[in-house]
């Protein structure tokens, strides 16, 4: 049994042991759950009844938080020619090509997402193997090989986030702050579940939301009704 200190013990006498909350709800209790001097990340866990060993069973993407995270994502573009300005136009902190294929096979890591115009591709590709098991290797269902930087990278700057189901077949995405008002951390919730529903593979057989829990980074995690509604569509 994992030991848990004294503030850990008493905020999660907040939560009511097999009560399945709404989703503003949950938000509310998950905040008063926050007792760390610094402003913890609201993250969301939530259990897909997939089998990722099937690739037709597989989510994975990324959607644009309405909110963001309260993180601001350092981005590489791999681009050339006029692309190189339209990128370092739209704010990526570092553009190049070869001189960053470089760095990166001498250690340098100091960016969160990696984009990259299809022609470049072939460059990039000789990073696979140090940028793919980070998780930083452009992807086309991801949005990050594309033409348009603009897009791509405005998208990354206001609170894009990747999901991916694991090797069980669950999906953890951070929602945003804890100081971020209440409603801002429901709606992020909601675009996210409403997310994960749209992408639900034809193949998955069964009840396809397990279970869903949101904490935050110190604090006890509290059960979300799988049954909540979507968002209406303007």
């Amino acid at each position: 049994m994992a030991k848990f200190g004294k503030k850990y013990q008493e905020v999660a006498k907040l939560v009511e042991a097999g009560k399945a909350y709404d989703l503003a709800e949950a938000v509310e209790v998950v905040k008063k759950t926050a007792t760390a001097k610094f402003d913890e990340t609201v993250d969301v866990a939530v259990r897909l009844g997939v089998n990722p060993k099937y690739a037709d069973q597989q989510v994975r993407g990324a959607v644009v938080l309405p909110h963001g995270t309260g993180k601001t994502k350092k981005v590489l573009v791999f681009a050339k020619g006029d692309k190189v300005a339209e990128a370092q136009a739209a704010g990526a902190d570092y553009v190049g090509s070869d001189e960053y294929v470089a760095k990166i096979k001498e250690g340098w890591f100091d960016f969160d997402v990696t984009v990259a115009t299809p022609d470049m591709m072939g460059v990039v590709g000789r990073l696979g193997r140090i940028l793919g098991p980070r998780g930083l290797m452009p992807n086309p269902k991801l949005g990050t090989v594309t033409m348009d930087l603009t897009k791509a990278v405005n998208e990354i700057k206001a609170g894009k986030v990747e999901y991916r189901t694991d090797k069980a077949g669950n999906v953890h995405v951070p929602i945003g702050k804890v100081s971020f008002e209440s409603e801002k951390l429901v709606q992020n919730l909601q675009t996210l579940l409403d997310t994960l529903v749209k992408v639900k593979p034809a193949a998955a057989k069964g009840q396809y939301m397990r279970n869903i829990t949101i904490s935050t980074t110190m604090g006890p995690a509290v059960t979300v009704n799988t049954n909540f509604k979507a968002a209406k569509s303007e």
